[in-house]
């Protein structure tokens, strides 16, 4: 689990805006599109690995995966949300 504190200076390196702890209902929506084979991150890749956490950008447009309770917050790494509403 990450900690607070340093949930509460991450920031989405994009815009700049504050990012939260994914629910867990957006874990299992993100990983049913990973075992549908149809998650892509902003880079163009297809996300094969399942995860266990996500950040959500303030505006609710983009999740950065954590794995190993370390967040990966580079702009390509990025999954739209659109793809699983």
């Amino acid at each position: 689990m990450l900690d607070q504190e340093l949930l509460d200076i991450l920031v989405c390196p994009e815009n700049k805006t504050p990012v939260a702890l994914a629910n867990d209902d957006i874990i299992v929506k993100v990983n049913a599109a990973i075992d549908a084979g149809t998650l892509k991150n902003r880079g163009d890749s297809i996300i094969e690995e399942k995860i266990d956490a996500g950040l959500i950008r303030e505006d609710q447009a983009w999740l950065y995966i954590v794995r190993d309770d370390i967040p990966v917050m580079l702009i390509d790494e990025a999954i739209a949300l659109e793809q699983i509403q």
